[in-house]
Formats: structure tokens, sequence, C-alpha cells
């Protein structure tokens, strides 16, 4: 194989008499000497027993690497870790999902580094997973393809499908007595039929579906089921493709700039994508060297209809959107529209526009057209006062029209566990504003999802009447009037940290507002007699993650 420049870079450590020793170790692996002079691509499995995004990456890995030999390259496997947001849900191992994501990237970056390879072939399937391994790609910038390992089937129940946050919300309605035992059991005996992320358009599945916008997967890396002997195919050409990638030199950064990352928010606007986006996309641009700023996701919602309103905004899932066509339709509809751009470059080698031109949208409910969307423009919105200075993000497609604009009460709580006990003994009342602050990511430590909290209140129907802030973050099965990432947070002394009991605090989300009502001079007093509490984990990852870790504007990157 021919490269360009003739620049390979596993000669660093194969090629000449002084890399006898190094030979000897790949032969030690079982290598032959033509594995050996053939292009070398690493392959990043993070498989494990913990997850069902996960459980079965083997297969997919073993595809890929089958790709890479059918083009004439030499797959070397290597692992790295992933935690399960649903497993640690709600109790302090959520602390550590975020942080994982830093762990997840750094990992890799010392293997590519310790070992040369001349490519790279990711495979993720989860939360934090997802973007730790594109931020990787992106920082090391060697020719790379992520490859997922696809959405989870949807639950089937008494003729209705249900979902991972199904069973929060079954929690609130039992405690309500809407359920008894017999329901919860039948419940959690369908919620999570196969492997594969969980079923709705929640983080992991928004990811996934983001990494095609971005141009770093092959088309139905977002949608087709992980159960699918179509993914496995997929699995192996993108292991064929690593290798054209690797002769043409196309890397991470010739695909990732700020363009590729505007079609990503404008795929993430229409779908109506999970908040955590709004995480992870500044910290990819980061890693990008692109300057990212938040006001550039109100820009892009203004101007890009929602067309879609996945679980848990609406009724279908990850698998109605592949029968419907995918991302390539929902692209398609955007790029004949003019609300993407279609000359940029992609992983398939060739433009978005070439990628895309032939989908077609095979359900005009699942995807609405230009013509006739959810709503006119995109399912998420950044909110911005004095409360939040830096910002503060919602999911809109998820919230009922009724609460776009809402004034209440605030509830404060120092913590999620404090403000869960309280709902679950009915201590909120309907017109209430939740607040929940030393959530952040330094504050956390962690920035812990809230998805216990959220999906309580709508479980036992209060959805469409209470309101929830706080500097932590929600899953993406979070659905209702929830805004999170609270900017600063509390912790470090910004305006959440001045909130009492039964201030008053205004929401006005087609606005782009959020206000603690609350004269200035007052706000500034409490601030100025306000004292940091004590930091929750002293030592261990946590601790030195929160000495280090940013803003969640600026997507809670390490400094």
């Amino acid at each position: 194989m021919k490269f360009r420049g003739g620049n390979v870079r596993s000669d660093l450590m194969k090629k000449g008499v002084a890399r006898l020793p190094h030979r000897a170790i790949f032969k030690s692996l079982g290598f032959t000497s033509e594995e050996i002079n053939r292009p070398i691509i690493g392959v990043v499995n993070s498989f494990n027993e913990l997850i069902p995004g996960h459980m079965h990456l083997r297969s997919i890995v073993d595809a890929v690497k089958a790709g890479i030999r059918i083009a004439g390259g030499t797959p070397q496997e290597f692992s790295t870790i992933g935690v399960c947001d649903g497993v640690a849900m709600n109790h302090p191992g959520m602390k550590y999902s975020l942080a994982s994501r830093e762990l997840i990237a750094d990992s890799i970056e010392t293997v590519c580094m310790a070992h040369p390879f001349d490519g790279l072939v990711l495979v993720p399937n989860c939360d934090k997973i997802i973007p730790g391994m594109i931020m990787a790609a992106l920082r090391l910038n060697i020719p790379s393809i992520v490859i997922s390992g696809g959405p989870m089937l949807t639950g089937r129940l008494n003729g209705r499908d249900i979902d991972y946050s199904t069973g929060y919300e079954a929690i609130g309605k039992f405690n309500k007595g809407v359920y008894d035992q017999v329901d919860l059991d039948l419940i959690e005996e369908e919620l999570c039929p196969t492997c594969g992320s969980c079923s709705g358009m929640f983080t992991a599945n928004t990811m996934n579906c983001l990494t095609e916008a971005l141009g770093l997967g092959l088309p139905g890396n977002g949608t087709i089921p992980a159960v699918y002997s179509k993914r496995i195919r997929l699995a192996k050409k993108a292991g064929m493709q690593i290798l054209d990638l690797v002769k043409n030199d196309i890397k991470p950064r010739d695909i990732v700039n700020i363009k590729s990352v505007t079609n990503a928010l404008a795929v993430d606007m229409a779908l109506g994508g999970s908040s955590n986006t709004v995480l992870h996309i500044p910290a990819i641009a980061n890693e990008a060297k692109i300057n990212f700023s938040l006001e550039l996701v109100n820009e892009i919602s203004s101007r890009t209809p929602n067309l879609c309103q996945l679980s848990p905004a609406g009724i279908f899932h990850i698998f109605d959107l592949y029968m419907a066509g995918g991302i390539e339709a929902l692209m398609n509809e955007l790029l004949k529209n003019d609300l993407i751009d279609g000359e940029l470059l992609t992983v398939t080698g060739r433009k978005v526009r070439e990628n895309v031109k032939s989908a077609k949208i095979l359900n005009n409910e699942v995807i609405r057209g230009i013509n006739n969307p959810y709503l006119p423009d995109g399912g998420l919105r950044v909110l911005y006062g004095n409360i939040a200075p830096e910002g503060g993000v919602v999911k809109k497609s998820a919230v009922d029209p009724s609460m776009y604009h809402h004034k209440g009460k605030a509830r404060v709580f120092n913590g999620e566990e404090e403000a869960v006990a309280a709902i679950m003994n009915g201590a909120i009342n309907s017109g209430d504003i939740i607040v929940i602050r030393y959530e952040g990511p330094k504050g956390g430590p962690g920035m812990s999802e809230m998805l216990a909290p959220t999906s309580a209140i709508a479980g036992m129907g209060m959805d469409k009447e209470v309101a929830l802030i706080t500097d932590g973050r929600f899953s993406g099965a979070t659905r209702g009037a929830s805004i999170g990432h609270i900017s600063p947070e509390a912790m470090v002394g910004g305006p959440l940290a001045a909130v009492n009991e039964g201030d008053f605090i205004e929401i006005d989300i087609n606005n782009s507002r959020i206000s603690l009502l609350v004269p200035d001079e007052e706000i500034n007093l409490r601030l100025k007699n306000w004292k940091a509490p004590e930091q929750k984990v002293k030592e261990g990852y946590l601790s030195r993650y929160a000495k280090l870790v940013m803003s969640a504007s600026k997507g809670a990157i390490l400094r």
C-alpha cells in the first residue's frame, strides 16, 4: 500500500536494524513478517460485561478486524473502560460517569503514542465512551473511524413500547398508587430486551447519531440495531475503510471543523437530542482546536426546526428512526433546505451530499418534513440570566408547551438525595421550582445526572406543573422543564449559591431566559457572605478531577 508522502507512522516501532527487538515482540504475539510490514491499525474495544451496549462488542470488533485484514492491514486490539450510567444512576457512582470521559480519552492517547499505529478504529457504544473516543481521535489526529455497537431494540408491554425511562417513571407511579408490585415486575422484565444502547434518543444514541453528522462514522452508524447482522457488515466496512483513510492520509481534523460541528448541531436540533451533547460537543471542539461558544447552540436552534420527537420527548424510538430512513434521510431533508453544509468531507472519502443524496424519509411522523415540524425551532435551548450568566441547558422538545414560561417558588436542596426524598414524600407542590445545587463538575464532583428526580416528577404526573434547575446535568431520558448545566456552578460561588428557599424564579424558554427574581444588590450581598461547602470527595481520582475540571459551559474539560 502506498501512502501520501511515503510516511508510515508504524515504522517508528518496526522498521530498520534498530527495531529488531521490537519486531521480535510482534512475533512473540504471533505476527508474521508479512503482517508486521502491513499498515498496523489500532482497534479500541470498550467491551465489558457491565453495560448492555457493550456486551456484544467482541463480535463488532471481530468484524472490524476481518475488514482490516480484507483491505490489507494488520489489526491490533486494545481496551478502554466504560461505566453504565443506568447502573451508576442515583448513587455515588454517578459522580464517576462524566469524569470517566477524560480517562477514556487519556488512555487511548497513551496507548496510541506508545504504539504508533497507522490508523485507528474506535468501537464505543454508550454515553461517555463515545465522546471520550472521539476526543482521543481528534487529539491524536491520525486516520480514524468510529463504528458503534448500535441501539437496543425497543421493549414492548401490553401493546405499547417501553424503554429505560419507563422504569424510572414507574417508580413515581408506584409511589402514587397507580402501579402495584405486579406492574413493576412486568416492566422490569421487558424494559431492556436486547444488547445495545438504550432504545430512546438518550445520550448514547444521540452521540452515535451525531458521529455520523460530524463525518466520523459511516452512514447507518447511529441507527442500525445492535442485533442486526447489518451492523456486523457495517463493522467490516469500517475496517476496510480505515485503510483507505490511511492511504489518503485523511485525519480527523481534516473532517471535524466548525462547519461539521455546525452540521452536527443542526442534526441535534432536528432530532431533539440529549442535553448532554452541550457538554460533549464543546469538549470535542476543544480537541479539534475549534473556537466554540454556547451562543452557537441558540443560533443553530433558532433556524433548525425540530423534525423528530423520539423518547423521552415522544412515542417513537431509535428503531423507528432506523425504519424511517435513519440519519441519512434526516440529513438529506436538512440539506435540501440549506440547513447543513453538503460539501464537507467524511470518513467515507466522499462529501456529506454524496452520502445522503439517495436517502428518503419513509415515515413522515417519525421524521417530519421541514414544512410540518414538531417545533419551528430546535430541540435544545441555552438559557441565560442572572442565575446563569454562562448559561443553562434545556431539552425544549421534551418540555410541555405549558411550561415554556413558568414562574414559581424555589425549593432549594444542596444535593440530589435531599431533592428525591422531598419529591417521594410529597413535599413538592404544583408550581414549585426545584433547585438542586452543589452537583456541578466541581461540586458533585462529576456533575451527576438527575434522572431519578425528573422521572419521579413525571411518574407522579407533575411534569407539567413543576420545573427543576441544577448545576448538575440530566440523563438523555429526562423529560419536563428541566434546566441543567447552570453555570457558573454553585461550588465556585455562582449565583445559584445565592438562591434561598421561597425566592421566585422565572423561566422563559422561548426567549432563552432564566431569572432569579431578587434584586442584584441582594444577590451580591448573599454571595459576599457565602462560604463554599466542604468538598465531598477528598481523595482518589475525583479529588484530582475536581481541582482540574472547568465549567460546564466549557464542556467540563480538564485544564
